[in-house]
């Protein structure tokens, strides 16, 4: 059986995020079931060892709310987290790494690429490499991570590339081309025991070789970071459209709903939920629009099994 429960189901700055007061922010100050960390996942097949997807900058927070993620009992030092993949090199999906720097042994897996932006930034070296081990994903190309004792998980990864765009602190450094093999990887997981998912946390564009990879899978997390393409500028809150920014929007004929709605997915969640996303509150027309389409719009803490 393969387990995940959602660590956190908002994109970057969470909701409500810290200098924002959209209607989204400012409702969820006090109202705490609107209130979201940044988007991540935990994956396990024996509900011993879990498998972090990003280390979002809220990781501490998740791990003290989620009971399974604690240290055994009796244990005076221990963690059942025994890795850390990296879908991106975005600030958060690597910044949780640093508070996960207590000698712990675990492993980090991620595209070459977001592995070389840590190894270019010193900060990162308190993760002590004697514990923490940096492993490479290769495209496309099937691995079984392994536990802290070197023995097997019983998972089976697969890293594919999905459109997207490069971290945005890397915009502008003169790059060849905007966009680069391993700046948004997308993550298919399959337990050997029985059960799979899809980690698609950002995704730019739905492909017809994105299309067929998906068909009938039952089990996708998938990009839901607005509503309208147009919708930060348009709420005032910034002046890029998603889709400049690496998201599909959830709406329209090319969004999200529209081209994986016939594609007989059992179960879609929408992760990574921007603070203006009007999908948040449980009353709007929208929230009605995407659940009448059978997508689920999680909370953090949210378990789902396969």
């Amino acid at each position: 059986m393969l387990r995940a429960i959602v660590l956190g189901a908002a994109a970057g700055g969470g909701v409500p995020q810290w200098n924002c007061n959209c209607e989204n922010c400012r409702t969820a100050r006090g109202t705490l079931s609107l209130q979201a960390t940044q988007a991540s996942l935990a994956v396990s097949c024996d509900d011993s060892h879990w498998f972090l997807i990003n280390a979002s900058p809220d990781v501490r927070q998740q791990i003290i709310a989620t009971p399974r993620l604690h240290p055994r009992e009796g244990a005076l030092r221990h963690t059942p987290i025994a890795g850390v993949f990296l879908t991106n090199g975005e600030v958060d999906a690597v910044a949780g790494l640093l508070s996960l720097r207590e000698s712990s042994p675990f492993t980090i897996y991620a595209h070459r690429k977001v592995l070389s932006v840590l190894a270019e930034n010193s900060i990162f070296n308190v993760l002590n490499p004697d514990f923490v081990r940096r492993e490479p994903i290769e495209i496309e190309r099937p691995f079984e991570p392994k536990l802290p004792d070197g023995s097997h998980s019983g998972l089976e990864v697969t890293a594919f590339v999905v459109p997207g765009k490069p971290a945005w602190y890397l915009e502008g450094t003169g790059r060849e081309k905007p966009e680069e093999e391993g700046d948004t990887i997308a993550l298919h997981i399959r337990a050997k025991s029985g059960g799979e998912l899809f980690f698609i946390a950002a995704c730019g564009e739905v492909t017809p070789e994105l299309e067929k990879r998906i068909a009938g899978a039952p089990l996708v997390f998938f990009d839901g970071t607005l509503w309208r393409d147009d919708e930060m500028i348009t709420s005032g809150l910034g002046w890029k459209t998603g889709r400049r920014m690496g998201h599909i929007s959830m709406s329209g004929e090319d969004g999200a709903i529209a081209r994986l709605a016939d594609l007989g997915i059992r179960q879609k969640v929408f992760l990574h939920i921007n603070n203006s996303n009007p999908v948040l509150r449980p009353g709007s027309e929208e929230r009605r629009q995407a659940e009448a389409a059978g997508w689920l719009i999680p909370h953090d803490g949210m378990e789902l099994t396969q």
